[in-house]
């Protein structure tokens, strides 16, 4: 006899690092919050929805770069939350490995009882520090690096360094992509610098966003794409990204490198 689908039961409940309240939303999902911040949505009966925005964005470039469902993806999700865009992309390439981590054990452990998520080998959720699971790892031993990793509203600063990309840059086989999700506000200084230390280390970039983000009119999010294999102009993901409920804009080569006008992120010397 099939187990039975886990049941989410809406709160707030403690967590490693503080508090996570689930909700459930008007379209039937589940909304989950950690410490007051959005940052998971799931649809128990759609594997293949993804409310957020940028996780959308997202997708359409790795689909994309890998346009073959039966391509054997090998992810590393660096952040993970329910586990959102793991779950889409294990659904979209069945064939395709996930490991999420996570720094919260306890949210972890919520995700797995509150939802159906693929069990190991398909996803393995690995706790801990998203830059030392990154550094422990294996040379070439992945084709997609996607950081999502958040402390509030912005990104840990040692997951933004120049150093910290370079040992992402080691995680990726030739032609591998590496994404991140870049939160800012509106004066766009802190994605800029992120720009142009990923540029620093990867020999190309490319960045989707709502028009209206890369024009400084709201805060948000800025996903940066990039690699050291070709990431040439597409049309294809334009029409997919033009498509979108929330329609973005995609920047590439000379233009993608020019918005990258902020200073290169280095890790702070030990004392």
């Amino acid at each position: 006899m099939a187990a039975s689908r886990p049941t989410p039961e809406a709160g707030v409940f403690d967590i490693s690092t503080g508090t996570a309240e689930l909700v459930h939303s008007m379209d039937g999902g589940w909304l989950l919050s950690v410490n007051g911040a959005q940052s998971s949505h799931i649809d128990p009966d759609r594997p293949d929805a993804l409310d957020f925005e940028y996780m959308r964005q997202a997708a359409a470039a790795i689909a994309d770069h890998y346009p073959d469902p039966a391509t054997p993806l090998r992810v590393l999700h660096l952040g993970a939350a329910a586990c959102a865009l793991p779950r889409h992309l294990a659904h979209r390439y069945p064939q395709s490995r996930h490991v999420a981590v996570e720094i919260d054990a306890e949210l972890t452990r919520l995700a797995r009882e509150w939802f159906d998520l693929p069990r190991a080998p398909r996803l393995r959720i690995r706790v801990g520090d998203a830059r030392e699971v990154t550094e422990s790892l294996r040379e070439r031993t992945r084709d997609v690096v996607m950081r999502d990793a958040f402390s509030a509203s912005l990104t840990p600063r040692h997951l933004t360094t120049v150093e910290f990309t370079r040992a992402v840059q080691r995680l990726l086989v030739p032609g591998g992509l590496y994404i991140a999700n870049c939160g800012d506000r509106r004066d766009l200084a802190s994605v800029r610098s992120e720009v142009s230390t990923i540029a620093d280390v990867f020999a190309n970039v490319e960045l989707i966003s709502d028009p209206s983000m890369f024009k400084g009119r709201r805060s948000g999010n800025i996903v940066v794409v990039a690699g050291d294999g070709p990431l040439p102009d597409s049309a294809r993901l334009e029409r997919a990204l033009r498509a979108d409920p929330e329609p973005s804009r995609l920047v590439t080569g000379r233009d993608a490198i020019a918005f990258g006008s902020g200073q290169i992120r280095r890790d702070v010397p030990a004392v």
